[in-house]
Formats: C-alpha cells, structure tokens, sequence
C-alpha cells in the first residue's frame, strides 16, 4: 500500500511519521509471496516452509517492522541500530531452524544465501514506502541498517545452530562408534549385536575386517589410521591403540596401508568376518609382542603371513620348554660352540643335509660344516637320523637360537 505524498512530512525531516508501520505491515503478504516465488526457482523446500508457515512469519514480521522503525527513529542518537534487543524469540527459532538444516543434511550457506535473499525483497518494499513517505535521508540510512543488521543476526543464530547440532551430533556419533568397537572386541559380538550397534552408530558392517595395533599409540600413527579410510573405527582404550579397519583384500587397500604404516610398529591382524574380530585381536597381540622382541622384524607386520611363527610362539614357555627338551645334547658345550652347531643345525634341517647349500648360507668351507655335522651327530646320536626328531628340533630352531623366556611388559 503506497501513502500519498501529499500527505507526506518535510523532506528534511529526520523524523518518522507514524504511518511507516501500518504501511510496512500492508506490504508484509507481498513481500512473502515475493520472497516465496523468488525461493521456488532454487530452493523450493524453503518456499514451501514459507508456505506452511505463513501466519508465524507475518507474527515475525510485525516484531521485526516495530524493532526497525525504532532503530530508524533514533539511529543518530540511541545507537539502536544493528543492536535490537531480543523479542519474541526469534534468534531461538532460528538457531533451530539452523539445528534442522544440519539434520536435514543441508549445507548452512544455501539456507544464509536465502536469507539474504529474503533480505533484498524485503528492503526494496521498505525503501518503496520510506520514498513515498519523503523519509529524511538519516532515518532512510538507518532503516537500511537496520534491515541488514537484523538479517545478520538472524543469519549469526541459524549458523549458530547449524554448528551446535554439527557438534552434538559428531560427540553422540563417537560415543555410539566407542561403544560399537567395545563390542566388536568382545565375546559379545554376535552378528545381530553388531547389526544393531552398527546401525545406531550409522557405520556400515563390511564383509570383512581387520585389527591395526600400534606399538606407539602416537597421534601420527592415530592420524594415519582415521585417514585411511572413513569407515576405520579408532580403539580408544588405555590398554591398546589402533583401529579396526575395513577389508584390506580389494583394490591395493593392503599395499596403501603398508606404506601409509611403514615406521610406525604396526601390527595388522587377519581380515575376519565382524563378529570374530576377538580372534584377530589375539592374533594381533601376540605378533605385536613378537615385533617387540624381535621375533617378526617386519615393519608393519601383517600377521597372517607368519601364523607358522605365531604359533610357535603364542606361549613363550612352551617354546623354551621344547627347545630345552630336545637341544639337551649340546647343553655342555661352550656358549660359543653351541651357538654355532645351533647355527648350522638349524641350516642343515632347512636344507634337507645339502651340505653346499649350508655352507653357502652359513659363508663358511664346506670342509667346516662336515667338521661341525659330525660333531652333532656324535652329541645326538642316532636320535638324528629319526623323522620325528627332525621335525622337533626343526620348530624348535627355525627362529634362531634359544632365548631367555619372554615376560610381556605390562601395556
């Protein structure tokens, strides 16, 4: 509705005539269907929330005229502009609708894009009424501030929102993806509780899965691991670092992992189906510990190329206890002297008595590995020649010498 200008102040009056509100709140239907026709083309969700909402807008819109016509009435002196204070609830309303945006999987910049949008309609209809009422230019300066100033604020609010629900809802995503890699760790982790554990933590359940351990449980290699790929699941307990990461048997994801790890001790359990990640675990731990002592030197070590060795080794004790059993013979000889007939028997059995090839790998004269053969047959006896024998003393030699028994550190 337009005011007849004859009936208008001076032009140089700063003052506003009393008529600027009612003639704003006739405009306010067709600044919203403006708004509505102009949201339809790019944003047709937000015209259609205009739609359906337009009696709390037009109660919005009458709040939001009586704030600016005061801002503009005392801009040069009360300093009201771009401070209005709060009113009906607005900036809650749109911090909300900030908070729906996130939800709804929306980027925050469409829906500030809009309310800038809003904004031009909605001054271009204020200025129309502020040039038929022949406004001074202060108070025409003070309304176009406090147009602006609103929209910010409003804007300020949603984005508010927006990042508020982004946080709360990353902080109860983690916390559901813990509480999921508790379970995957446990002997509670039946297909259908990891299903649902899963589903709650919005992570899709692979075909297959595996354990990432770190030695250090340093930020680099944490890094590392949460990079690797966005459904890897961090293990955030005191007693272990890692991860538990998607099926490394497709498209080099296995190769990508060994470089991205090289350096950092790591140990990768077999791939498993979820509901027996337990296993891998165990498996896991145990190559972990033989990387400590020296066992597996690999770096990282993926644990399914050396279960022959885990194995051998999952229980330290065992291993001294059959090395003590069948190396008895040479328990007289000097430290030296055993190390070297362990050395060469070791070759020896690995050979099949290929005598060369001992010498080869030993870099000693052939002459020499008859030498040191004949002293341990003469130790050993006939017990050399059994099948059976070999076979023993074969597991019991075939990664070096005899240590001292291990004593895992406490982790």
């Amino acid at each position: 509705m337009r005011v007849d200008s004859t009936d208008a102040p001076d032009l140089t009056s700063d003052l506003v005539p009393d008529g600027l509100i009612t003639a704003l709140l006739a405009r306010v239907p067709a600044v919203l269907e403006e708004v509505s026709a102009a949201l339809l083309s790019e944003w047709p969700d937000y015209a259609r929330f205009l739609d359906a909402n337009r009696a709390e807008v037009a109660v919005a819109a009458d709040h939001a005229l009586h704030q600016l016509v005061a801002a503009g009435s005392g801009a040069q002196d009360s300093g009201l502009v771009g401070a209005f204070p709060p009113g009906f609830g607005e900036e809650e309303l749109f911090e909300e609708i900030g908070r729906a945006q996130w939800r709804e999987g929306r980027d925050v910049s469409t829906l500030l894009s809009a309310f800038q949008l809003g904004a031009r309609v909605f001054w271009r209809h204020v200025a129309e009424v502020a040039v038929a009422l022949n406004l001074g230019p202060r108070v025409l300066a003070g309304l176009a501030e406090g147009v602006f100033a609103f929209v910010d604020r409003l804007s300020s609010s949603a984005a508010h929102g927006f990042v508020l629900e982004q946080s709360e809802a990353v902080v109860a995503r983690e916390r559901l993806r813990e509480e999921l890699v508790e379970l995957l760790l446990s002997d509670r982790a039946t297909e259908g509780a990891v299903q649902a554990a899963a589903a709650r933590a919005g992570w899709a359940v692979p075909d297959g899965v595996a354990v990432v351990l770190l030695q250090d449980d340093s930020v680099m290699g944490r890094g590392v691991l949460s990079r690797f790929d966005p459904a890897s699941l961090l293990i955030n307990r005191a007693d272990l670092g890692g991860a538990i990461v998607p099926d490394l048997t497709q498209g080099g994801r296995r190769q990508r992992l060994a470089d991205s790890l090289r350096g950092m001790q790591a140990v990768v359990g077999p791939t498993v189906p979820p509901q027996l990640l337990p296993a891998s675990l165990h498996i896991a731990e145990i190559a972990s510990r033989l990387q400590r002592t020296g066992v597996l030197p690999a770096d990282p070590v993926f644990a399914e190329e050396h279960l022959d060795a885990i194995i051998v080794h999952r229980d330290s004790r065992l291993l001294e206890a059959l090395r003590h059993q069948v190396l008895r013979p040479l328990e007289a000889s000097a430290p030296a002297s055993r190390e070297r007939l362990c050395e060469t028997l070791a070759s020896w059995l690995r050979h099949l008595g290929d005598r060369q090839a001992v010498a080869a790998e030993l870099h000693v004269h052939p002459q020499t590995v008859r030498y040191r053969l004949a002293r341990l047959h003469e130790l050993f006896g006939p017990q050399l020649d059994d099948p059976q024998t070999r076979a023993r003393l074969l597991l019991a030699l075939a990664w070096g010498a005899p240590r001292p028994p291990e004593v895992d550190p406490p982790r």
